[in-house]
């Protein structure tokens, strides 16, 4: 099995694609060094966070421990988002609900898939 096969690391790479293609076209240019550039980065650490566990995944706390910085870094997208709405630099609202469901269901996705991990590791011990 690979980490392209987890349902988390699939949602996480939807949501990076399209807080990218939502920097670039929906947001004014004075935001693309600024907060654009860091939504980018968090998103794009989700998903790599993810994989980086899933590699150590013989490892149950280094599994977890990157689990954990995946939600951070979730948590932090949905921060970025959440100002870039309340300062008006995104306004399009069906856009800015629609990811911020997505990184919501996201984040409660990789808390349920870091319970399992716990449950297969002491199922296996």
């Amino acid at each position: 099995m690979s980490y392209k096969n987890l349902e988390i690391w699939q949602l996480a790479l939807e949501i990076c694609v399209e807080i990218h293609q939502m920097t670039l076209s929906e947001l004014p240019k004075f935001e693309m060094y600024e907060v654009a550039s860091q939504i980018r980065r968090s998103s794009k650490s989700v998903r790599s966070n993810i994989v980086e566990g899933y590699g150590r995944r013989t490892y149950k706390q280094e599994f977890l421990r990157f689990l954990t910085m995946s939600i951070a870094s979730n948590d932090e997208t949905i921060d970025h988002l959440e100002m870039l709405w309340g300062k008006k630099s995104l306004i399009n609202e069906d856009l800015f609900n629609s990811l911020h469901e997505k990184i919501e269901i996201l984040g409660k996705k990789i808390n349920k898939f870091m319970q399992g991990v716990e449950i297969h590791h002491q199922n296996n011990r």
